[in-house]
């Protein structure tokens, strides 16, 4: 049992406890050698009794350590603790993007705001598809909302380098509202699949409301495979028609129909941002921030 005060391999003292997960717990320390707060990430002891989950807490580790960007919770290092894995994470302070939406007045952004998000988001998966890593679960939930308005992406538990995914046919890899079709249908997570995922959260931080819903999770899917796509700016008519087409075009049925790449996704969505006649509520300061014009 780790206590408050706790000092892990000699570097870091057990400041706080965080979070209760389903695989792990997550903890505030303090990093000894490098006088700063990390979050420490240390697997649950009942989820040990798998071999397979401590495979997955190890593969975690081994993509969240090959990345290095502004957008991406950065990886501080790992070990062991009473036989448990660990590893040692950038600690954020803030809130998830899930926590702003629910704050949120009708729990979405403003045009502008959205598109400051997702300017942010498609550069971070960008990157990390460059590095031949998919990520498989993009939501809110693993989005960190910074103070200033940055956003930083978490949670690398079910990413896959892409020479090393295996579909489990029994399993859906990611959460069913934001998956992509051909992921519910058995098929192998791509870049694609990512960028559908991407779309879907363009689509709720604007609206307030998911694309699809339903009782069950196999509704869900179902509406995802044979459903036609909304049209944000029917939800809510003030959305600029630009950001209507891009999440069209990135929520397509079939994967070859939506942006080739992360990267055209982030142009698009730069072009529309850029384009003044899109927005009549003024742009924040974090447009200077991260040198949108």
């Amino acid at each position: 049992m780790i206590e408050i005060g706790d000092k892990i391999d000699e570097r870091y003292r057990i400041t706080g406890r965080i979070a209760h997960g389903g695989m792990a717990d997550v903890y505030e320390a303090f990093d000894i050698v490098l006088r700063r707060i990390v979050a420490l990430k240390v697997m649950r002891e009942d989820m040990m009794k798998d071999p397979k989950n401590i495979e997955r807490f190890n593969h975690e580790c081994k993509i969240a350590s090959s990345l290095n960007n502004p957008n991406i919770v950065k990886w501080e290092g790992q070990g062991i603790i009473d036989g448990r894995p660990y590893m040692a994470n950038e600690y954020v302070e803030g809130r998830t993007l899930r926590d702003k939406l629910n704050v949120a007045a009708g729990h979405n952004l403003s045009a502008a705001e959205a598109c400051e998000v997702m300017l942010q988001l498609t550069s971070g998966v960008s990157y990390i598809h460059n590095h031949d890593i998919i990520h498989c679960d993009i939501k809110p939930d693993n989005l960190f909302y910074l103070v200033d308005g940055s956003i930083k992406i978490t949670d690398f538990g079910i990413a896959s380098f892409k020479n090393e995914i295996e579909v489990d046919k029994n399993a859906i890899s990611g959460t069913v509202y934001y998956c992509a079709p051909e992921v519910l249908m058995g098929k192998e997570p791509s870049a694609a699949s990512d960028i559908y995922s991407m779309g879907v959260v363009f689509y709720e931080i604007l609206t307030g409301t998911i694309p699809f819903d339903a009782p069950s999770p196999e509704e869900i899917a179902l509406k995802q495979i044979k459903t036609k796509f909304p049209e944000p700016s029917k939800t809510l008519s003030s959305i600029p028609p630009a950001l209507d087409k891009i999440i069209i075009k990135a929520c397509r049925k079939r994967p070859e129909e939506r942006y080739a790449s992360s990267l055209l996704m982030h142009q698009a969505i730069e072009n529309a941002y850029n384009d003044e006649k899109n927005f009549k509520e003024k742009r924040s300061w974090i447009a200077r921030l991260f040198g949108f014009k």
